[in-house]
């Protein structure tokens, strides 16, 4: 599947809610749109205002790279029961991940960024991209105040990285603070984490808290340089020397074409 840039679809106003946004976008693409979520603070509003627009009858896929914490399962449950959301495990390719792991072992991230971006690359980008595949759009919890690299968001735009779908931001515009007063107001479970100062979480080997005054990516990979790009390659691609040594290592690692 996949809509391209000409695809016949009525966008949203450009003063568009969140919730106007994402009820736009559960009504224009149907079975075709599915939300993708890690289960962050962002993830469960949007969770939680899709229940509310759907009564819990909404498509929802979360990546399993194998190394997720403990309290995200728990996160997982939590949200099957109050919502009645069968969440859709999307799992790496078992033979990719054999062999990532024989080559380099499974600490490989620790060694150097290519390395790093190659687990990132097996265990979420190749998988999404599989689950993508299936999609005409995809909803996902991007904020433009979580980085330098996310400042250009739309709430609505074309995905020419996943075969040119519809890749939708509903809380494109909110700040952190925006989020945390939803999550209040509705009693929206939220990660557990989040109290033990995590303030952005993904895989467990790869994700601390953080001090006082560091930003919010800074406990992500945090043994690499402070102003490394901190993206696992699922919103933005690896580029220059970096994505030369990426190649290499992707090509070494992905079994043979019979």
């Amino acid at each position: 599947m996949g809509a391209s840039s000409g695809s016949k679809f009525s966008w949203p106003a450009r003063d568009a809610s969140a919730e106007e946004v994402l009820r736009w976008g559960l009504a224009e693409f149907g079975d075709s749109v599915a939300i993708s979520t890690s289960f962050q603070a962002t993830g469960m509003v949007i969770l939680d205002m899709a229940a509310c627009i759907t009564g819990g009858d909404v498509q929802v896929f979360t990546l399993d790279t194998g190394r997720i914490h403990q309290e995200t399962y728990e996160l997982i449950e939590k949200v099957r029961s109050r919502y009645g959301i069968n969440i859709e495990m999307v799992a790496p390719d078992a033979r990719e991940l054999s062999r990532m792991l024989t080559m380099y072992g499974p600490n490989l991230f620790y060694e150097a960024v290519p390395k790093r971006r190659l687990c990132c690359e097996i265990r979420k980008v190749r998988p999404l991209k599989r689950k993508l595949a299936t999609l005409d759009a995809w909803i996902v919890g991007l904020r433009r105040s979580q980085s330098q690299a996310r400042e250009t968001i739309d709430t609505v735009s074309i995905d020419e990285e996943h075969g040119g779908l519809v890749k939708i931001a509903p809380l494109a515009n909110w700040d952190e603070e925006r989020v945390w007063d939803y999550i209040r107001r509705n009693d929206v479970p939220y990660h557990s984490l989040y109290d033990q100062s995590y303030p952005s979480i993904g895989c467990a080997p790869c994700t601390r808290p953080t001090k006082p005054g560091e930003p919010s990516r800074a406990g992500r990979w945090w043994w690499e340089e402070e102003d490394a790009d901190k993206e696992c390659g699922i919103h933005v691609s690896p580029s220059g020397q970096f994505r030369r040594s990426f190649d290499i290592l992707l090509e070494e690692v992905l079994p043979p074409m019979r």
